[in-house]
C-alpha cells in the first residue's frame, strides 16, 4: 500500500511538473517577441535582409530571425500572406506583374510604386516603405573603352552606333513580346548589326571578350562593376521600374510601432552604384552578406 502511494505521488509529482514546464514555455513564447524576416537567396535580397535585421536588433530589444531561402518572389508573398514572415524587401514591377497580375504595361516609377503600394494595402495588409533608391531592372551596359570611343552616356547615343555593333542579351529577353528586344528598337530607333541571344550569365564575358559591343544586364550585378562595364541611361524610359523597397505587414507594425521610424531609415540610401557596389563585396569577394550590411549601416551611423 505504501508502495502504491509513493508511486502515485511520484506520478503527481510528475505531471505538475510537466505543466510547469508547459504553462512556462507558454509564458516564454508570448513574453519574447520575433520579428522574422524572410529573403530570396540571391545576394541583393540577402544583404537587405540583414540590413533590416542588424537596425532591429540595435534600437530594441526585440528577437529577430532572417530566412534567405526563399526561392521566389511568389514564395516570399505567400509567406508574408500566411504569416510565416513579418518583413521582407521587395521589387515594384515584380509584385506589380506578379501578386497583383497587373497586364498593361507601366514605365511610371512613382505611379507603380503608389499603385502597388496601395494594393497591397488593401488585399493583403502589407505596408510598402518608401524605395531604398534603386532600381534592379534591365540595362543596356557596354565596355569603358567603347562608351568613351564613341561619347555614350544614354540608349539614345547609340542611334548612330547601332548598326555596326552587336548586342548579347538573355533568350527571354530577346523573345519577349510587348516590353522585349525588339519593343526597346522600336521605341529607340535602333538596328543592330547582329542579336547574340545567350544565358544571361553569360553576357558579361561576352561583352568583355569583345564578341559583344554591348548587353542587356540587369542594373545592380556585381558584374558590372568586375568587368567595368558602363550602364546606359534608360532617357526614354523603357524598362519597367523594379524600385527595391522594404515591405512589413501592417498588423506587426501596429503591435510594435517603433519599427516604423526604423525600418524609414532604409529610405532613399541606397543608390543603383552603392547596391552594385555592395552585391559586388559579396558576389566577387566572398564577404558575407551580414558583414557587409553591417559595414554599410555602420559607415551610415546607423549602427555602432
Amino acid at each position: 500500500m505504501k508502495k502504491l502511494l509513493n508511486l502515485r505521488l511520484v506520478s503527481c509529482l510528475v505531471v505538475l511538473l510537466l505543466v510547469t514546464l508547459l504553462l512556462g514555455g507558454c509564458g516564454k513564447k508570448e513574453s519574447v517577441d520575433v520579428i522574422r524576416i524572410g529573403s530570396q537567396t540571391y545576394s541583393e535580397p540577402i544583404i537587405l535582409g540583414e540590413m533590416v535585421k542588424a537596425l532591429i536588433e540595435e534600437e530594441t530589444d526585440l528577437k529577430v530571425t532572417h530566412t534567405p531561402q526563399l526561392s521566389s518572389s511568389l514564395v516570399v508573398q505567400q509567406a508574408m500572406v500566411n504569416k510565416e514572415i513579418d518583413i521582407s524587401p521587395r521589387y515594384t514591377g515584380t509584385e506589380l506583374t506578379g501578386a497583383l497580375r497587373v497586364e498593361e504595361r507601366m514605365t511610371d516609377p512613382e505611379q507603380v510604386y503608389n499603385l502597388v503600394k496601395d494594393e497591397f494595402a488593401k488585399q493583403f495588409g502589407q505596408t510598402w516603405f518608401k524605395p531604398l533608391g534603386f532600381n534592379n531592372t534591365y540595362a543596356l551596359t557596354v565596355r569603358r573603352d567603347v562608351a568613351e570611343q564613341l561619347n555614350l552616356k544614354t540608349i539614345s547615343d547609340l542611334k548612330p552606333h547601332a548598326k555596326n555593333m552587336i548586342i548579347g542579351t538573355d533568350t527571354s529577353f530577346a523573345d519577349r513580346p510587348g516590353d522585349g528586344l525588339e519593343a526597346l528598337k522600336e521605341m529607340y530607333g535602333l538596328q543592330f548589326k547582329q542579336v547574340f541571344p545567350m544565358e544571361i550569365g553569360l553576357v558579361y564575358e561576352a561583352v568583355a571578350s569583345k564578341k559583344c559591343d554591348i548587353v542587356v544586364a540587369y542594373s545592380t550585378d556585381a558584374r558590372i562593376k568586375s568587368f567595368d562595364l558602363v550602364t546606359l541611361e534608360d532617357d526614354l524610359k523603357f524598362f519597367p521600374p523594379y524600385d527595391c523597397a522594404i515591405v512589413a505587414r501592417t498588423e506587426v507594425l501596429e503591435k510594435h510601432p517603433e519599427l516604423k521610424e526604423i525600418l524609414a531609415k532604409l529610405e532613399g540610401q541606397i543608390d543603383v552604384e552603392t547596391m552594385v557596389g555592395l552585391n559586388y563585396l559579396v558576389d566577387e569577394q566572398n564577404e558575407s552578406p551580414e558583414k557587409v550590411a553591417r559595414d554599410f549601416l555602420r559607415q551610415k551611423g546607423f549602427i555602432k
